[in-house]
């Protein structure tokens, strides 16, 4: 008996195993690639925690072609015993080539023990493509405590439209391995993109 290991398959039996509204997500990330077939993928459940409550998130970037699909589904209680829930999707569609900076990083634990084809700890992938700008200000401290002057504002700004970071220890090591392989895959293709 053989195995279906196609690129799809993959794809569902991933979104399937995270357990997060998984026939929501597929139908959503299904309409988004318009009868484009996924090349590669990858998928990330996060787990927030906010005072007493507890927020999961799944993002999925998918691979198909040239085209790179960014999905991300939330979900909120309307209502104190949480019967009443809602869910946010969202998906943007983009040919690789407009990906103006993709940038990624990676972890080695022990890097004086380091050889050729060592796992890596945790992926990092930064993605822009809009130039969207984040901002993240607060007041400026000064170093003398009996200043009261208003110092103005310090802060990041960041340019990203895309940060996901995927680490063996809170995702487990074949997330990790497999947002290497995706990471891989895109710089492939936005390479090559670009070179025409």
């Amino acid at each position: 008996m053989s195995v279906d290991t196609s690129p799809r398959q993959r794809m569902i039996a991933d979104i399937q195993n995270a357990s997060f509204y998984p026939e929501l997500v597929l139908d959503t990330i299904d309409e988004a690639l318009a009868g484009l077939e996924p090349t590669t993928h990858m998928v990330q459940v996060e787990t927030h925690f906010d005072q007493n409550e507890v927020h999961r998130h799944i993002t999925a970037l998918v691979l198909a072609g040239e085209f790179l699909l960014v999905a991300h589904l939330d979900d909120q209680n309307l209502d104190e015993q949480g019967q009443q829930v809602v869910a946010h999707v969202s998906t943007e569609t983009l040919h690789v080539s407009k990906i103006s900076t993709f940038t990624v990083s990676y972890a080695y634990p022990q890097p004086q023990s380091y050889t050729p084809g060592a796992p890596v700890s945790e992926v990092s992938m930064l993605l822009c493509w809009t130039g969207s700008q984040r901002l993240d200000l607060q007041p400026a401290e000064c170093p003398d405590p009996s200043c009261d002057a208003d110092h103005g504002m310090t802060g990041l700004a960041p340019r990203e439209d895309i940060l996901v970071r995927i680490s063996a220890g809170a995702d487990g090591a074949q997330q990790t391995q497999q947002a290497r392989t995706f990471a891989r895959a895109l710089r492939a293709v936005h390479l090559q993109a670009g070179s025409r």
